[in-house]
């Protein structure tokens, strides 16, 4: 959700987010490393030495905050949250409601952090950001890793027993991770911030393929895997959620809602009444954060009124079991 980035530990205004012939491209992420059990990639776990910094509107974050909550690492990983409002300066830390404060290196610009742990960064500066408090760097900035971290090397920390990636379903995991990733998690913002038609076409065709298919999954089954909570769904909630509040309007993939779909909509219901869940989610700063930090989608930075939308409606996925 960046519109600028570092180049050289320089903070530029780059509104560039597309391709000659229209289509959208992301800029990988850089801090690649990892946190493991037994310390031997260099970052052991340690209960308060990892520090979370997240938007509550961004997809990417929400991913990472609900693993947080599902494992019970509140206590072990601190988190500071941002404005959901981006500036021309990247996100910004501020005393807003829902925010949190930067209380491990006291920025007022997430560029900052990067700037702390790369004095000459190049890339966009992104959330989520796991920070080591030890070496005072980023450990990480690919939501991915990160979550995949918190499920498999903080289990020792964890207070919630709950096994996310368990062996007998990982290679289908990462399969279905893989597989919603560029026509769904990337596919809405493909759709959005595509500048050509053919672009934008490819995107949502491609989007809605997808969400027919997995609509059929989900007719036989409780979730992406089986009738077990995974990785997998925690990928799919974080846009399923946001579909009908924003994608549908502000990125143009309006051929159907969410809450078209039986078995998606009772599908996002059931995770979404999940405690741990429910309490990552905040409507006010994923539309204020999309509406109004977006403003080449939205110049006029208007945030709409609706949808209404029922989340704690009574959904119909308790047949499959628990």
């Amino acid at each position: 959700m960046a519109s600028g980035m570092m180049i050289a530990g320089q903070w530029t205004t780059d509104g560039n987010k597309s391709d000659s012939s229209g289509k959208f491209s992301e800029i990988p992420t850089t801090f690649r490393d990892r946190v493991t059990a037994d310390g031997k990639s260099g970052f052991k776990v340690e209960a308060g030495r990892y520090h979370l910094y997240v938007a509550l509107a961004c997809p990417w974050a929400h991913r990472t905050l609900i693993m947080r909550e599902l494992k019970g690492l509140n206590d072990t990983i601190s988190v500071s949250i941002v404005d959901p409002i981006m500036s021309d300066q990247g996100w910004l830390f501020s005393d807003a409601p829902g925010t949190i404060p930067d209380s491990v290196n006291h920025a007022q610009y997430l560029q900052e952090v990067y700037i702390k742990a790369d004095p000459k960064y190049t890339g966009r500066v992104t959330v989520p950001v796991l920070w080591d408090k030890r070496f005072s760097t980023i450990v990480n900035n690919e939501s991915r890793e990160i979550m995949r971290m918190f499920d498999v090397e903080f289990t020792q920390l964890a207070t919630q027993k709950i096994d996310l990636y368990p062996r007998n379903l990982q290679q289908q995991i990462d399969k279905t991770i893989d597989a919603i990733y560029l026509p769904i998690n990337a596919g809405v913002y493909r759709a959005g911030f595509a500048t050509s038609q053919a672009a934008y076409e490819e995107a949502v065709t491609e989007l809605f393929d997808s969400l027919d298919q997995w609509e059929t999954v989900l007719s036989f089954q409780r979730y992406l895997c089986g009738n077990q909570l995974t990785e997998a769904d925690i990928c799919l909630f974080a846009t399923l959620y946001r579909f009908d509040l924003v994608y549908y309007s502000h990125f143009k993939c309006n051929l159907r809602r969410i809450i078209d779909y039986p078995n998606l909509w009772n599908y996002l219901k059931d995770l979404y009444q999940r405690p741990e869940f429910k309490a990552t989610c905040n409507l006010d700063h994923t539309k204020r954060g999309y509406y109004m930090s977006m403003t080449e989608i939205n110049p006029n930075q208007i945030v709409p009124r609706g949808p209404i939308i029922d989340f704690d409606a009574q959904h119909n996925r308790d047949h499959f079991g628990t």
